[in-house]
């Protein structure tokens, strides 16, 4: 017997979401974190409706309204203040939560904290970095040494990679990366309001070829400014505190109207790990893929991976599912994330323009294109296009909220239905209770949807003998866990 039953390496916010869905479904897990305390300064600086949703299933559902405020729109504008582009935000989305949601990144890890610390079988180790990892025929072993070198190694069934950017468990699984080369350099100012304002749209894009500028919301009484370094500018002179209080003094932001919590440059990147399971070692995150943050999905993409994850290892975990379930994780993920990489590199080659004359074209173009159109409004979910999915209508689809709709599997269906294995995977049976709902069986010509975990729809079928085919070839994809086809 193993000493747990996954390893997770790194206790970020991806980490530590992978490690209390685990250990709410009853899994022994350990968790390795190089830092002996935990990180006081934001990154991430919002997630989307979808990604609360997922998030609440962790438990903290309840507590997200205290560390987060909604978003009421991302615009962009020119230099002179003319929008280019506008999307207006909902605080009632169609995933249960606001469209856009602004956070403290420190704050929302507490509560994962808090959160872990209630749940049995979860133990944190901090202060410990993994410096090795054998992967054998049943599982692997994980060394890690604490902060005076002490090792200390721990086996396990599954190891996952939540570790960052700077992945030790990537660089071990030795997996090529595809770069695509775009990358720039900006100052990162983070702020706290010493009075309250408001900001309208919450989110804004300045793209101003003298100096592209970002704004956005972290959060109660908190805001980011960001500022790319122009070419030939020194990056040195350009991380000093001066600096940032000179850049902000335009937008009325000044040692006497707030205090600043940092001032640093960081190079953000595009790219992606082109295998994400070598063997009982898996990658999740940052430590998978890295992307510009003009999107805002660099987080959300990290916890959908995990929530993906979660429910296929407790499958495999509790003999439920043949391990080989664990190969559509990376084909259902990784594509998702390049989409979203290739969107933030698309957006970020309109906003960093330094070029007037280049500049001065795409405002005209753009301006020319959405004259008279009203503000935009979010995209849905993207769908999964491939992986643990029936052929049917609306395979792949994010389901929306719902009455029933939670955690956990979901028959959604009009048919009465009863399934002993069904029933053993703990599965809900919901009878559509609201519009939405039937409108969204109606729009796929079903009576009956199944529901994974991950709010991705498995497939839809219409009348009793389409709801039992739907079941059984479920049933067997998990027993035989066919790859995407």
């Amino acid at each position: 017997m193993t000493d747990t039953d996954v390893v997770v390496v790194g206790n970020g916010p991806i980490g530590a979401t992978l490690s209390v869905l685990l250990a709410q479904r009853g899994r022994r897990v350990t968790v390795l974190e190089r830092r002996p305390r935990p990180y006081r300064l934001p990154r991430a600086t919002s997630f989307d409706g979808e990604t609360a949703r997922l998030l609440a299933a962790t438990g903290i559902g309840g507590d997200l309204a205290g560390i987060t405020e909604p978003a009421n729109g991302y615009q962009w504008q020119t230099a002179d203040g003319r929008t280019l582009l506008d999307i207006a935000f909902s605080t009632t989305g169609r995933y249960g939560w606001p469209d856009a949601n602004t956070m403290h990144q420190p704050a929302l890890e507490e509560l994962l904290a808090a959160r872990a610390e209630a749940l049995s079988g979860l133990t944190v180790l901090r202060g410990y970095e993994v410096v090795a990892i054998a992967d054998g025929e049943s599982g692997v072993e994980v060394t890690a040494v604490d902060e005076d070198d002490v090792p200390r190694t721990i086996s396990a069934r599954w190891v996952v990679g939540c570790d960052g950017a700077n992945s030790f468990v990537r660089e071990h699984l030795d997996v090529p990366v595809t770069d695509l080369g775009f990358s720039y350099e900006w100052l990162l100012c983070d702020v706290r309001l010493n009075e309250p304002r408001e900001f309208v749209p919450t989110n804004v894009q300045i793209c101003d070829p003298a100096r592209p500028t970002t704004l956005v919301g972290s959060g109660p009484g908190r805001r980011r400014w960001e500022f790319m370094r122009l070419p030939g500018e020194s990056p040195a002179e350009l991380n000093k505190d001066e600096t940032a209080w000179r850049l902000m003094a335009p937008f009325g932001v000044t040692p006497e109207t707030a205090t600043l919590l940092r001032s640093t440059t960081y190079i953000f990147q595009a790219r992606w790990a082109d295998r994400w399971r070598v063997g009982h070692v898996l990658l999740a995150g940052d430590a998978a893929h890295l992307m510009p943050p003009f999107a805002g999905q660099g987080m959300c993409s990290g916890v959908r991976d995990v929530t993906n994850l979660a429910w296929k290892l407790d499958l495999v975990l509790g003999d439920l599912a043949d391990e080989s379930i664990l190969d559509t994780y990376e084909p259902e993920r990784r594509e998702a994330a390049k989409e979203a990489i290739l969107a933030s590199v698309q957006l970020g080659r309109v906003i960093c323009v330094t070029d007037p004359a280049a500049a001065a074209s795409r405002d005209e173009t753009v301006l020319a294109n959405r004259r008279g159109k009203p503000a935009g409004r979010p995209e849905p979910a993207a769908p999964l296009t491939g992986g643990l999915l029936h052929e049917s209508p609306g395979a792949g689809v994010v389901v929306p909220d719902g009455p029933g709709v939670g955690p956990g599997f979901v028959l959604l269906t009009t048919e009465e239905y009863d399934s002993p294995f069904l029933a053993s995977l703990g599965t809900r049976v919901v009878k559509p209770a609201d519009d939405v709902l039937r409108s969204f069986l109606a729009r796929y010509g079903a009576t009956s949807a199944l529901v994974r975990p991950d709010y991705h729809v498995f497939g839809t079928a219409s009348g009793p003998r389409g709801l039992e085919e739907l079941v059984a070839e479920f049933r067997d994809r998990l027993r035989a866990a066919v790859p995407a086809r």
